[in-house]
């Protein structure tokens, strides 16, 4: 049985940064945003984190290679096909609300436990990380019978979030030919809303979750890695976090599929606190997306206020 620890939550809340951290403890093995391998890498070959084309990275060949006797037999088509029937945020109430699964369910879950359980055998892993973030495919995940699912909730503040969606980022694994994804500040707030609401339906169903916030992960990243590694079931023991600098995190070569264009930073990685979006983001914006994730920001132990945000 595959040991999975899936990073949920919404883009730009830190997640690539928790996985980086997390992937250099011993014993556990970084995979990136898993959702989007069938398309941005089996299909479309784009770069994996280690710098090469996918097709040309030997640790994704060896995974095909166990998993599907070759990635050319993936049906990349039916993938589709099945997450659009099943792994959308539209789902969540059914996946959140039944108590059998469907075949198709079954059938989705199947293409990426057969990746982990893969991953994990080449890298010789004792837990692979999943940072698909994606709400609605931690749903369908926990009814796969051959995958011990864990699922670590990252929240961050949402106005932050907010700001980070409204900048121009190119995605280098194209070249700079194509840009992230932008959203408004009125629809990353409904996206956090949702998506984040969606985590704690998933806990009320069984699956262990573990909240954390960005911020106070990066106040402390040493406890938090060692509380997340705790929560995963990896022992850890002296010199494991001698990766960790005071202000910074030495960071090897990894073989993230998918993600933030942090995935392929190598070497030296500053830790600190982004709170460029309390001077950046427009005060009338911090309003409306303290309006729309009011309650939330309340449970979440964030100030709602936003006079209180002043710097």
């Amino acid at each position: 049985m595959a040991q999975v620890l899936f990073l949920g939550g919404l883009g730009r809340s830190g997640t690539t940064l928790v996985e980086r951290l997390l992937g250099e403890l011993p014993g556990m093995c970084a995979l990136g945003e898993i959702v989007h391998l069938w398309q941005r890498d089996v299909r479309d070959d784009e770069r994996c984190g280690c710098g090469v084309r996918f097709s040309a990275c030997e640790f994704w060949q060896q995974v095909g290679k166990r998993a599907f006797d070759g990635w050319d037999n993936v049906d990349v088509d039916r993938v589709h096909e099945l997450r659009e029937s099943v792994e959308r945020t539209r789902h969540i109430p059914r996946l959140a609300t039944a108590t059998t699964a469907t075949g198709e369910v079954r059938e989705y879950a199947a293409f990426y436990s057969r990746v982990y359980s893969a991953a994990a055998e080449v890298a010789g892993a004792r837990v692979v990380i999943d940072s698909s973030k994606h709400s609605a495919l931690a749903h369908v995940l926990r009814w796969a019978d051959d995958v011990d699912l864990r699922v670590v909730h990252v929240v961050r503040d949402p106005r932050g979030v907010a700001y980070s969606w409204t900048k121009t980022v190119a995605r280098p694994e194209t070249d700079g030919a194509d840009e992230m994804t932008r959203y408004s500040p009125g629809r990353s707030a409904l996206l956090w809303n949702a998506h984040n609401a969606a985590f704690g339906l998933l806990a009320r169903r069984g699956v262990p979750v573990r909240r954390i916030r960005y911020e106070e992960f990066l106040a402390d990243p040493r406890a938090a890695l060692v509380r997340l590694a705790d929560f995963a079931g990896v022992p850890l023991h002296p010199g494991d976090l001698d990766f960790l600098g005071p202000d910074h995190a030495m960071l090897r070569t990894g073989h993230s599929a998918a993600g933030n264009p942090m995935r392929f930073t190598v070497g030296r990685l500053p830790l600190r606190h982004d709170d460029a979006w309390v001077r950046a983001l427009p005060r009338s914006q911090r309003r409306l997306v303290g309006a729309v994730c009011g309650p939330l920001l309340h449970a979440y132990g964030y100030p709602i206020n936003v006079a209180s945000e002043a710097r």
